[in-house]
């Protein structure tokens, strides 16, 4: 029996970009269910990897290095990391018998394209799948098995990958005294590199803080909570795969491209153009310009469109 063809996917980014990229690779194995896909992404997406069950394997990537021990020759390779000479060049590194990516010819790139619409099209587009449908980023991940890690928390996500999209410290310390003072019972999460400013954050506001969760139980988290609140981050995509009621706090990237889909249950705060840096050393002015007045109300917007919701299931 000849072995499977191979199609090697870059996306060697982080956990937002994971979850926002998933409704391609669900398309591209509806569109190829005979291929071996094999994801080149961070190792510690894994887990993910597995729990999603649209790859059959993952190799070591991170950004723009040279990807580790990648599957040589594959009959196809498809650029989901970006539209860039950089990314595409790490792939046809591999000599591939196609390359599928935006620029010099190929698919089309657009400027203002939501992220997860973004690469759907491409495999669309390019393989081509006419009239293909998008599957959604909602459900698109599985709640990891095991027991629930309180449930019915709401948590407060205080980091990003960089400070420009840091809503400042104080602020969360503040918004976690209020909603406590209501109630809730809140929790104080952050990614790597993060534990010092989460547990700086809880103490503040006298609650508690969960610093040290890996991927898997900080989905599990995000799935059993009440609410999320947090800045543009990876973790604001795990709140909306799994419908767990949300409010976004966006600096310098416009939520057309990263923000939720439609629905009353993910509220967005954004007074900003698109047009800041999400890389700057410092908050966005459009971030800091979000006052906690404004995010406990959104908080209430958010848990009220829950309970409609709930009530229509019911």
């Amino acid at each position: 029996m000849s072995e499977r063809p191979i199609a090697l996917v870059l996306r060697a980014l982080g956990l937002g970009d994971f979850l926002t990229g998933l409704p391609a690779l669900a398309l591209l194995r509806t569109a190829l269910p005979e291929h071996r896909i094999v994801l080149a992404a961070p190792e510690q997406l894994a887990p993910l990897a597995r729990l999603a069950g649209t790859v059959d394997d993952l190799v070591h990537g991170h950004e723009l290095e040279p990807l580790r021990d990648p599957p040589p020759r594959p009959e196809l390779a498809i650029d989901l990391h970006g539209n860039g000479p950089q990314s595409r060049r790490l792939l046809q590194s591999c000599a591939p018998g196609r390359l599928v990516a935006y620029g010099e010819g190929m698919v089309c790139w657009r400027r203002d394209e939501h992220e997860v619409a973004r690469w759907c099209r491409l495999v669309a587009e390019a393989l081509p799948i006419p009239g293909a449908r998008y599957p959604s980023v909602v459900g698109a991940l599985p709640a990891p098995p095991g027991a629930d890690l309180f449930v019915g928390v709401t948590v407060l996500h205080s980091g990003a990958k960089a400070p420009a999209r840091r809503w400042p410290a104080e602020r969360f310390a503040a918004l976690a005294i209020l909603l406590r003072e209501r109630g809730h019972d809140v929790v104080v999460t952050g990614g790597p590199g993060e534990q010092a400013l989460a547990r700086r954050i809880a103490a503040a506001a006298r609650v508690r803080a969960l610093a040290r969760l890996d991927l898997l139980d900080l989905l599990r988290l995000v799935a059993g909570a009440r609410l999320i609140v947090c800045g543009d981050t990876g973790i604001a995509h795990v709140a909306t795969n799994y419908a767990t009621p949300s409010v976004v706090l966006f600096g310098p990237v416009s939520p057309q491209c990263w923000g939720p889909p439609p629905d009353s249950r993910h509220q967005v705060l954004w007074h900003g153009a698109g047009d800041g840096d999400p890389h700057a050393d410092a908050p966005d002015p459009a971030l800091l310009a979000i006052t906690v007045a404004e995010a406990a109300a959104a908080a209430d917007r958010a848990l009220a469109a829950d309970r409609r919701e709930r009530a229509r299931g019911a």
